[in-house]
């Protein structure tokens, strides 16, 4: 089992920055992929962006590419999300999950942190 908690959320100013960490129990960190996930107001979850072992191996979605930096630190159990140049639309709960690198889904969640961007 897999426990994840999100930290790090809050209110930033359009253009701002802010980093969301997760920290994970689990003893053996760096066979889990690790992916953020966000869910605004009234629509569906969406993918941000995963990392496997090394920070060589990310992807991002469109929305948040160029502005969006994921990266781990297996000593530490954790993952970041680094955000540049935030906008109201990336207002959201932030999810932190967790698969195994030989499954296709994340089966483990965190309870999420909210960020809101305001002008």
């Amino acid at each position: 089992q897999v426990q994840l908690v999100e930290s790090g959320g809050g209110l930033v100013l359009v253009g701002g920055s802010l980093r969301l960490s997760c920290a994970a129990s689990v003893r053996t960190f760096s066979s889990y992929a690790m992916g953020w996930f966000r869910q605004a107001p009234g629509k569906e979850r969406e993918f941000v962006g995963d990392i496997r072992r090394t920070v060589l191996t990310t992807n991002y979605a469109d929305s948040v590419k160029g502005r969006f930096t994921i990266s781990r630190d297996n000593a530490k159990n954790t993952v970041y999300l680094h955000m540049n140049s935030l906008t109201p639309e990336d207002t959201a709960v932030y999810y932190c999950a967790a698969r195994r690198l030989d499954r296709n889904e994340y089966n483990f969640w965190g309870r999420g942190t909210q960020v809101t961007v305001f002008t």
